[in-house]
């Protein structure tokens, strides 16, 4: 089976993520149904308010949302853009969970939002316990923001979907933000993280993300201490995915005395060998090591890597592309 969804692709949304104020925008006519859902929202704020589904301009959301003044969950589209956003961390400040998802999820989009979004989201809800935000550019300075302003956050996952982004005014690695958020979010139990990012970075993962049960990685890392640093201090971590981020069989083979006490970890497009992954399949009974190559050609590279615990044993409807060492 694969691996859960850790930073979801929103071309993919499961019809279960539907609310009932999620059913309207599937209407032919997203404004209306947008104030008609605002209106049950102003009732009943504990439903979420769902408009995922609905390509909603800055001019058509925001005389909605003012409406919703005890919002405590909102899931939209980038296409409100910063000033949309903006209007959330003006009215809503009990917001709990937002979720803003890309209309174009592709690496050169423009992408609407920014981290003027994310800085004003900080300062407008400091209630927030959950944020799944999608954006082409962000900046240290917002995420440290974030960090201070809500402490509470319990999930923080920032999708940065360009490759390797530095912070945008600075052209830093984004280090210093991601490693605010898990020094000042005590109670974070899950962590998506993207952009360039390096050892140092993973190192504040480490020492601080004790917590931390679920991490992804996309594109991040700049050697296989990265890892090392992830699976010697987050302790108790259950499900690690990483995608498109260069590591090594020196940084898998770090995870040997951890992998027991995981879920599942997931790699792709990274610099793994067959014999790197076999060398874990062999020295930890119960644990199924499932390798996946796309070349043939290539007789050692590993493009995708699939390992979890199973007292079963492996499975046995694996397709043919998947080799279960």
């Amino acid at each position: 089976m694969p691996p859960p969804e850790l930073c979801p692709d929103p071309e993919r949304r499961p019809a279960s993520c539907a609310s009932p104020l999620s059913l309207p925008f599937l209407a032919p006519q997203p404004r209306a149904a947008a104030a008609r859902a605002s209106s049950r929202s102003h009732r009943a704020p504990h439903l979420p308010l769902n408009f995922s589904f609905a390509a909603l301009t800055a001019e058509e959301f925001i005389p909605v949302i003012r409406h919703c003044i005890n919002l405590r969950t909102l899931w939209v589209l980038d296409t409100v853009g910063d000033e949309g956003i903006r209007a959330v961390a003006e009215t809503c400040s009990n917001l709990r969970e937002l979720r803003v998802f890309p209309l174009d999820a592709t690496e050169d989009s423009e992408g609407s939002v920014s981290d003027i979004s994310l800085h004003a989201i900080s300062e407008g809800c400091r209630k927030l316990e959950s944020i799944l935000y999608f954006c082409q550019c962000m900046t240290n300075a917002a995420v440290v923001a974030m960090s201070e302003n809500c402490p509470d956050l319990l999930v923080f996952r920032l999708c940065i979907m360009g490759r390797h982004r530095p912070d945008r005014i600075t052209r830093e690695p984004m280090d210093e933000g991601f490693g605010a958020i898990v020094m000042n979010c005590k109670k974070l139990t899950r962590l998506s993280v993207s952009g360039l990012l390096t050892d140092k970075a993973f190192a504040h993962i480490g020492k601080h993300g004790k917590l931390i049960k679920t991490l992804s990685v996309a594109f991040a890392g700049n050697s296989d201490m990265s890892l090392q640093h992830v699976f010697e201090g987050c302790t108790r971590l259950q499900k690690l995915e990483v995608r498109d981020s260069l590591f090594g069989d020196k940084g898998l083979l770090s995870g040997l005395n951890y992998f027991y006490n995981m879920r599942f970890f997931w790699m792709n497009s990274s610099r793994l060998t067959v014999r790197g992954c076999r060398d874990v399949a062999q020295q930890i009974p119960n644990l199924v090591v499932e390798v996946m190559k796309e070349n043939e050609g290539e007789i050692d590279t590993v493009d995708k890597l699939y390992l979890y615990r199973s007292l079963a044993g492996p499975r046995e409807d694996a397709p043919s592309f998947v080799n279960i060492l």
